[in-house]
């Protein structure tokens, strides 16, 4: 895997491309936020986050599709829980990940961050495959953007709490942290 940062896409893993994105107001990308993600809730590899960030989920499939049909979301990059990375919008554009968001006082999140969306729940242990793919995916990340710093990789509960708690409990940061210091 290979980010070229002249166009925001990584070489080397899947593209679905995402029309829920838009430019980012000054170009600036300079944290990273981890989400959590699964389509039907707890059910994995079903392809449904795909076709949800692609505005093709079928609120007919599931009950739980009824109530996300009109929104218009998505997320840089997902890695599944067999560890494979698909990247959907460009890190040059401004994904719709966050929602309502502050971090250490600037609001809009989106406007400055990546998204990344791991494949689970906020309780259920994250896989060896996805650590692996994330920590590469981060360095990858890093290099191109250098604002990234360790202390500017955050959660989507750190910087919407008491409105999203996901990566959740599960996610094991003290990993990622050790993994990035090496």
């Amino acid at each position: 895997m290979q980010l070229d940062p002249a166009s925001g896409w990584c070489q080397g893993i899947s593209h679905c491309p995402s029309p829920n994105f838009n430019c980012r107001p000054q170009g600036e990308v300079s944290l990273l936020v981890i989400h959590n993600i699964s389509l039907p809730p707890a059910q994995f590899g079903t392809g449904k986050v795909q076709e949800f960030f692609q505005n093709r989920l079928d609120p007919s499939e599931h009950p739980y599709f009824e109530g996300i049909r009109d929104l218009k979301v998505s997320a840089h990059f997902l890695i599944e829980r067999d560890g494979a990375i698909t990247q959907f919008v460009s890190c040059q554009e401004r994904a719709w990940h966050a929602g309502v968001s502050l971090f250490e006082g600037r609001e809009n999140c989106n406007d400055f961050s990546i998204g990344v969306e791991l494949e689970g729940t906020d309780d259920l242990a994250f896989t060896e495959p996805q650590y692996a793919s994330l920590i590469a995916l981060v360095e990858q990340l890093r290099l191109a953007y250098p604002a990234i710093t360790p202390e500017r990789i955050c959660g989507h509960s750190d910087i919407a709490p008491g409105r999203k708690t996901d990566p959740g409990p599960a996610f094991d940061w003290e990993r990622l942290r050790a993994a990035l210091k090496q």
